[in-house]
Order: C-alpha cells, then sequence, then structure tokens
C-alpha cells in the first residue's frame, strides 16, 4: 500500500510541479510580451494582464504540493526539537491531520466559489470566467493529498536539520 501510495504521490507532485513551472513560464513570457507591446510598439495589449494573474495563482496552487512533500510548509520546528523520536510522531501526526482538514477546506471552498465564480466574466478576456481563477483552489488541494499523506510516512524535513 506505502508503495502505491509513493508512486501516486511521485506522480502527482512532479506533475504539479511541471503546471507549476509552466504557469511561471507563461507569466514571465507574457509579462514580457506586455512590456514590448505597451514600451515598444505602443499599442497596450490589455488581456495579458489578466493571464499573468491566473498563471500565477495557478503556479502558486500547483506548487504547493511540492512544498508540502519536501516539509518545506510553515512548521513549528521548536517544538519538534523539544520532543523525543515518539513526540515527535504524535507531533507530525497532528499536523498532518490539520494539514489534510485545510486542505479539505480549500477543495471545498474552492469548488463552491470556482462555480459561482461560473458566471462573472473577467474583462479583459470575454468569454472566460472567473471560473478557470478559482479552479486552482481544488485542483491544487487534490495534488496536496497526497503529498501530505507522503510525508507523513516519509518525512523529508531538511530545513530542520540544518536551521540553527
Amino acid at each position: 500500500m506505502k508503495r502505491f501510495l509513493f508512486a501516486l504521490e511521485n506522480l502527482t507532485t512532479r506533475v504539479s510541479m511541471l503546471a507549476a513551472c509552466l504557469m511561471m513560464a507563461l507569466a514571465v513570457t507574457l509579462g514580457l510580451f506586455q512590456v514590448v507591446m505597451r514600451f515598444v510598439l505602443e499599442i497596450p495589449a490589455e488581456w495579458t494582464e489578466v493571464l499573468i494573474r491566473f498563471s500565477l495563482i495557478w503556479m502558486v496552487f500547483m506548487g504547493i504540493p511540492y512544498a508540502f512533500r519536501v516539509g518545506a510548509m510553515v512548521s513549528v520546528d521548536v517544538l519538534a526539537r523539544m520532543v523525543g523520536p515518539l513526540g515527535k510522531r504524535i507531533f507530525s501526526f497532528f499536523t498532518c491531520i490539520a494539514a489534510l482538514i485545510l486542505v479539505v477546506a480549500i477543495i471545498w471552498w474552492g469548488w463552491d466559489y470556482a462555480t459561482r465564480g461560473r458566471m462573472q466574466s473577467v474583462i479583459g478576456l470575454e468569454g472566460v470566467t472567473m471560473f478557470w481563477a478559482y479552479l486552482a483552489l481544488p485542483v491544487g488541494g487534490l495534488f496536496c493529498i497526497p503529498a501530505i499523506i507522503a510525508q507523513f510516512f516519509d518525512p523529508k524535513n531538511s530545513e530542520l536539520e540544518v536551521a540553527q
């Protein structure tokens, strides 16, 4: 079972990081395009600003699973250092449960926002609704679940070992 979980987590984390990197590349490319159009050719492209914003939203929510997996999310490392190995494991369990509860709430409310955003059009992109921006929340949340569980069973907290 753990083998399947780690294989699934590895796949989902890689896919989410690839998506996050592509969204970052898209934002940079669109930003460069916007600068050239506005300041060099003096023909501003209003739609680029909205797409940059959308791509940055997607970049963040698709990058979060990797942060969970490598243990780079906000942690209470002082408490983790003070307790012994058993206390650290118990603390890790409650941290995992809290993170899963948070992610489930993000998925639930993110989907609610996305469905409500179907009727909200985006200025600068006719025919595109806010559904596509809000959809990043539940999709990113779904990608987080395997990473959180895998982090519990196989912790990767390199920043705790090297922290001073």
